[in-house]
């Protein structure tokens, strides 16, 4: 085999790497500000019911600020399936992750909200622990597709579980306090499912195309966990703070989104003992930026020309 052609083809592989981190790190952003602008639309309309959901859902979307959010957060739809075409899936959640912390940076610059040193002390965290991981992650890696039926059954069947249980907290003892950033992390982990069957699509387009997409059952499987994931993040909006609920939310679908490379399509690891603990460092680095991440206290003076906004709008 020439030499040029395989130095070709891995500088490619680099190229179509690169990009993908990036096209996640936009997605990252615009997600975030999708959430925002759906966290004033969802307080201006009654409470989501599940008993209702249809009534529910024209409700929400008879918000000019709701259904601003959710065209921004079809963007980012596109942009993360973009991204996870194009590069790993544990390593598009790694630079999703960074959102999180984003949260923080858009709401001090953004919507009015003071940001305190745990924050910023996640945002450097997050920062130290992406680049750790580019080090440190083999320099042959692709985007595949692949998986075990059997694995991804039971990945999948075991976060639908959980994200059931974070819904049901109330009613399970759960505080009911606590119920918006419960209902944040259970669409957080409904979303990472929809990411880990939309991961398995990316695979199947390119073998059999749109109707091998549409005849899948992880379409379906994707279909029903966004659609869950839809009215329990807009119930937690709505019960709970922006920033606490955005930031659970975004955590536990990158967390699911990791855990569901690694597991079930085999994204690999570092080789050696030494990358494997700074690999291992990296992802650590970034979910305890996450847990870094407490709401912030609306700045004085802020928070009722913010909160007035959209009526006044």
């Amino acid at each position: 085999m020439d030499p040029r052609v395989g130095s070709s083809r891995r500088d490619t592989q680099t190229m179509t790497f690169d990009l993908g981190i990036l096209l996640a790190l936009a997605c990252a952003f615009v997600a975030n500000l999708g959430f925002f602008y759906k966290y004033r639309g969802a307080g201006e309309v009654p409470q989501v019911s599940v008993r209702h959901p249809l009534r529910s859902g024209r409700e929400l979307f008879s918000s000019k600020w709701f259904t601003l959010g959710m065209i921004i957060a079809t963007a980012s739809w596109g942009l993360h399936v973009a991204a996870l075409a194009l590069a790993p899936m544990s390593v598009v959640q790694v630079a999703l992750a960074g959102g999180v912390v984003l949260i923080a940076v858009m709401a001090d610059r953004l919507f009015g909200f003071r940001v305190g040193r745990r924050q910023w002390l996640g945002l450097w965290l997050t920062a130290a622990g992406l680049v750790l991981l580019g080090l440190t992650l083999p320099a042959m890696h692709g985007a595949h597709s692949h998986f075990s039926p059997a694995v991804m059954i039971s990945f999948e069947a075991g976060l639908f579980g959980l994200g059931g249980l974070l819904i049901m907290g109330p009613r399970m003892g759960g505080q009911a306090e606590h119920h918006g950033v419960m209902l944040g992390a259970a669409s957080g982990v409904l979303f990472g499912v929809s990411d880990t069957s939309i991961k398995a699509l990316t695979g199947i387009v390119g073998a059999h195309g749109a109707l091998g997409v549409l005849l899948s059952p992880w379409f379906a499987v994707a279909l029903l966990a966004s659609i869950v994931a839809f009215y329990a993040s807009a119930r937690g909006l709505q019960d709970g703070d922006a920033v606490p609920v955005i930031a659970v939310t975004g955590a536990a679908a990158n967390i699911a989104g990791i855990a569901g490379g690694i597991v079930v399509f085999g994204d690999p690891m570092a080789a050696s003992p030494l990358g494997i603990v700074c690999e291992a460092l990296a992802f650590v680095l970034v979910i305890v930026a996450s847990a870094l991440m407490p709401a912030p206290v609306r700045a004085a003076g802020v928070a009722t020309s913010a909160a007035a906004a959209p009526s006044a709008a």
